[in-house]
């Protein structure tokens, strides 16, 4: 398989994250509410805290305007309470204008001392229904206006959505050197020339290996054109036990009580619902076998009840950090993984998989901030 040229080519190792069920996405049984597990200020930090002392470099913290907690908000309460682990804040372009939110992030990256991504999101907004070209030059405007708050002491800004002239940005610098990394995800063409010219870390939601790898060098293409590169990371489901028969059990038993309608109307209240990437998904659950699995070791069913990255990682630890390696091997180095309920899965895979990864932290990586950690020794078993 084509391996796809990345900024950090001479990385042996990947940001291994783990997520934050902010939006009310945590359950025992799939589409099965759980108040034990509902979007809480204590529940969703205590999976943070967990997912730092199991070892993960970054934590997903998700947006969403119907249910859960407010995004940037709880980044700022994970502040104090985390030392090492990253926060991967989504931000939904237009919500909030732009020089305040640059101002917001500055804040928040001198809060966590550089430990702040940027996960960008192109989004209607609640009772708006935008045409894609003109959602993706909104967020188009407010990266550039972003970066220009980030690394010059003026904005000057002329755009078909906003405009500003000689607005002074001090203090408003980040912690990091030009600002934190900015990842981002989308398949249409507006969204790849964004990310191509913008953005740092192009994410993918599962699919076949074939149509992952298409996906990276279509994207790959558009950043050659801007003289840029990238890194590319995946945002996937996992399930790991010790054998593939009692991971496929477990799979199983989490959808054992879904409702069909009740996962229809999950998937629907999301405002990506009729997106393009939203749509690969929903293909795949059709192109899966008997059991859901659209190649080996990839299930398709936890996309039965939520919107977004519908499919999961299912084996054994074996089988799952070879997976891992296949994907590495491709040019990713950016892992974005879950699992319900979330703090067990956090730890099911922490102590079966994690430590024979070597991790890093990609603002370390791209020298965006001091290396405060050095990335954890690679076992001997994993293949190279």
């Amino acid at each position: 398989m084509t391996i796809v040229p990345v900024t950090s080519a001479d990385l042996d190792a990947a940001e291994v994250s783990w997520f934050a069920a902010l939006c009310s996405d945590d359950y025992q049984f799939l589409g099965v509410p759980d108040g034990d597990l509902r979007s809480s200020w204590a529940h969703c930090s205590e999976i943070v805290k967990t997912a730092e002392r199991q070892g993960f470099r970054n934590i997903l913290c998700p947006s969403s305007y119907q249910v859960g907690q407010d995004t940037l908000s709880f980044v700022a309460g994970c502040a104090p309470i985390t030392s090492k682990i990253n926060m991967l804040a989504a931000v939904r372009c237009g919500e909030m204008q732009p020089i305040m939110l640059a101002r917001t992030i500055a804040t928040l990256d001198h809060m966590l001392e550089g430990r702040l991504t940027v996960n960008i999101i192109s989004s209607d907004f609640p009772g708006e229904k935008a045409e894609s070209t003109f959602r993706y030059q909104r967020s188009r405007e407010v990266v550039e206006i972003l970066k220009q708050a980030w690394t010059r002491d003026e904005i000057d800004y002329e755009g078909q959505v906003y405009q500003f002239k000689g607005l002074t940005t001090d203090p408003a610098k980040p912690y990091q050197t030009g600002g934190p990394l900015l990842y981002f995800g989308g398949y249409s063409p507006d969204a790849l020339e964004l990310c191509g010219q913008h953005c740092d870390v192009y994410l993918m939601w599962p699919e076949k290996e074939e149509e992952l790898a298409g996906r990276m060098r279509a994207v790959n293409e558009v950043a050659a054109r801007h003289g840029r590169t990238l890194d590319y990371g995946l945002r996937v489901h996992v399930i790991v036990r010790d054998t593939e028969a009692e991971a496929k059990e477990y799979a199983d038993y989490i959808v054992s009580k879904l409702d069909d309608a009740q996962g229809a109307a999950i998937r629907e209240r999301a405002l990506d619902a009729g997106s393009l990437g939203v749509s690969h998904q929903a293909k795949n659950r059709e192109l899966a076998d008997g059991e859901g699995f659209i190649e080996p070791g990839l299930w398709t069913g936890i996309g039965r009840a939520r919107s977004g990255c519908g499919a999961a990682l299912v084996g054994s630890a074996d089988q799952v950090l070879t997976k891992l390696e296949r994907y590495r091997k491709m040019g990713m180095r950016a892992f974005i993984l879950s699992g319900y309920p979330h703090l067990e899965e956090a730890e099911q895979f922490g102590s079966r998989v994690l430590p024979e990864l070597k991790t890093c932290s990609l603002p370390e990586a791209y020298g965006r901030v001091p290396a405060s950690a050095p990335a954890t020794p690679l076992a001997a078993g994993v293949r190279r």
